[in-house]
């Protein structure tokens, strides 16, 4: 295992649970532009937790490879949700954010896989 898998992997999970954690304490940041977009309020808790176990599956991934590539594969798809859900609100201003996301996973699964 490469130190730079290590790496991007400990970033990414912490960049994502962060994410995650912020949708389920409904920080403003987060909360706003979901309203925005007209994601029901009642979905939010299972986007949270899904970002949060994806994170998690991330690290437990360092140890066994495939609930890596697994919790990768999730959080792509998430992610590219997230990107559609933007674009299909015409909020093109905002799409950066989601593929702020949306990189560091795919690199992360990259990683995983090579």
């Amino acid at each position: 295992m490469s130190t730079i898998l290590i790496v991007v992997t400990v970033l990414t999970a912490a960049w994502v649970g962060f994410s995650g954690f912020s949708l389920l304490r409904r920080a403003g940041f987060v909360a706003e532009p979901l309203i925005a977009y007209g994601v029901p309020e009642s979905w939010w808790p299972w986007l949270g937790v899904a970002k949060a176990a994806g994170a998690v599956g991330l690290l437990v991934g360092l140890a066994v490879p495939a609930i890596g590539v697994a919790a990768g594969i999730g959080l792509v798809v998430y992610f590219l949700g997230a990107v559609i859900t933007v674009l299909r609100a015409r909020s093109y201003r905002t799409v950066v954010f989601p593929v702020l996301y949306l990189a560091p996973v795919a690199a992360t699964l990259f990683l995983g896989l090579v």
